[in-house]
């Protein structure tokens, strides 16, 4: 059996060899949370799953309008951010006015935009296609600026877990540079930049359904983004739509979605163009002194 700590050091080769090796996921009977490559009682079968999955389906929509000349293809944002999209018309038949290669372009937020309008080749034939969108989150024409981070959290000292490029998770490209801090459940989480709070998470106890559990996302004004992860459910005090000062109450840690212990997953990210990718970042003190907003804190 392979000892815990070194197992979870090396869990990104396993997901990598899936096909080869199968890992285990138990706890036992103190409660801590093993995982091995030999099956145990009660051990379930592990599987690695991106830390970061946001559904944004009902606010990026596109919509079809019929009217007499044909049809026109309008894609409307409803999200409180920016987001580039990409239109590819495909498998067409009697159709005009379809564009010869995929219509980029970036909505600002709560907008719509008309990306194409079709008519039929013969109006007395159907107008026939596949149209395929594809979008991200971001507008990938700005640039971050460079600053140091307050530390996300009030309380402390503590400690980091695993940093970027870590070999348990960190390995994607919209995690490789996120850091984990193990902090007890509750643990006040406070905005380490300001912005517009565009995507919350909060109903969400114990695993849930979503890897990230229960989490915030805002947008800053370089167009970067802080996201802060697996927080506790219920706890989340923000809105989409609301804008936060730093050093601002968001909500308290937790340990919720694909978390292997209480902990606060930060991670910096930014549209590069069509895919959401983590950045590098640095606070602005060391993880395990006290916060610049310990002082008045909760």
């Amino acid at each position: 059996m392979l000892g815990r700590l070194s197992l979870l050091l090396g869990l990104a080769a396993f997901a990598c060899q899936a096909s080869a090796l199968t890992v285990y996921k138990y706890t036992d009977a103190n409660g801590v949370v093993t995982y091995s490559d030999q099956a145990a009682p009660g051990a379930k079968v592990f599987v690695f799953s991106d830390r970061m999955v946001e559904k944004l389906d009902n606010q990026v929509k596109l919509e079809t309008r019929k009217h007499a000349a044909g049809e026109t293809l309008l894609v409307r944002n409803d999200l409180f951010a920016p987001v580039q999209v990409e239109l590819k018309l495909e498998q067409l038949s009697n159709v005009s006015g379809a564009p010869g290669k995929p219509i980029n372009w970036v909505l600002p937020p709560r907008s719509e935009i008309r990306l194409a309008t079709l008519a039929p080749l013969d109006p007395a034939k159907p107008l026939r296609y596949t149209p395929k969108l594809s979008y991200a989150l971001g507008d990938p024409r700005l640039l971050p600026i460079k600053q140091a981070y307050p530390l996300p959290w009030r309380g402390g000292p503590f400690r980091l877990t695993q940093g970027a490029n870590g070999q348990y998770s960190h390995f994607t490209p919209k995690g490789r540079y996120a850091l984990d801090i193990a902090m007890p459940e509750g643990t006040p989480i406070i905005a380490a930049r300001a912005g517009m709070v565009v995507k919350t998470e909060n109903d969400q106890s114990g695993r849930g359904t979503n890897p990230s559990g229960n989490f915030v996302r805002i947008l800053h004004d370089d167009g970067t983004m802080g996201v802060y992860l697996h927080l506790m459910q219920g706890s989340v005090s923000v809105r989409e739509g609301q804008r936060v000062p730093v050093g601002a109450p968001i909500g308290r840690s937790g340990n919720t979605g694909n978390s292997t212990g209480p902990h606060l997953h930060f991670v910096v990210q930014r549209n590069v163009g069509m895919a959401l990718e983590s950045i590098p970042f640095e606070f602005a003190q060391p993880v395990d002194s006290l916060p610049n907003f310990a002082v008045g804190g909760d």
